[in-house]
């Protein structure tokens, strides 16, 4: 079985955007971060042996873990043909089906999401889309946000009879990546949320 460490190394590997799209809020999920979140959902009983949908997978950092996991089948919903592409590229295995979809559309029940949506920057309530979705097709959650959004994160799960079990805080590095950023690397404070149905 692999372990942490070497999770991490195989994710730092994958091919990411060369030319990202602002409007999708497309930025690279760090290798370490996403190892965690992936490491913590395989301690819960979450990945091994799991139907898994990874929304807005993006280059595919969580369904390749989920592959190295052992997952039972995983699905990579991506709606920019662009990115999915990239994902096909880094997930050579036939348990992953792409999906080439907008999250709204995809509606096969699942044992677990794992997400790491846009924030809301460029569309408002992106992440509010993400969420509902995830309520509606799986009892267990995992899904990265910025911890100033904790208050809309707690209502609507509530609203939705999912309840937090815990949240793995961490600063998010998010390289330069486009010509508005002015540092190198900017790390936001942001968290993976565990949410469960009751």
């Amino acid at each position: 079985m692999i372990s942490k460490s070497q999770l991490a190394i195989e994710l730092s590997r994958i091919s990411s955007f060369s030319q990202p799209k602002i409007k999708l809020e497309q930025y690279i999920t760090d290798s370490e971060i996403a190892a965690e979140i992936l490491w913590q959902a395989y301690l819960e009983g979450d990945v091994h042996g799991k139907v898994i949908a990874d929304l807005g997978a993006g280059t595919g950092v969580f369904s390749l873990g989920c592959v190295l996991l052992k997952a039972k089948r995983i699905y990579a919903v991506e709606k920019d043909g662009d990115a999915l592409a990239l994902a096909k590229n880094n997930i050579n295995s036939r348990i992953c089906s792409f999906v080439h979809a907008d999250v709204k559309e995809f509606n096969k029940k699942v044992d677990t999401v794992i997400q790491n949506p846009p924030y809301g920057t460029r569309k408002r309530h992106a992440d509010r889309e993400f969420l509902i979705k995830s309520f509606g097709i799986a009892d267990k959650v995992y899904s990265i946000h910025k911890i100033s959004t904790a208050r809309f994160i707690e209502k609507i799960t509530k609203d939705y009879g999912f309840r937090i079990k815990k949240i793995l805080k961490f600063k998010l590095p998010l390289k330069k990546s486009y010509p508005f950023h002015t540092k190198k690397t900017a790390k936001i404070e942001a968290g993976c949320w565990i949410l469960e149905k009751q």
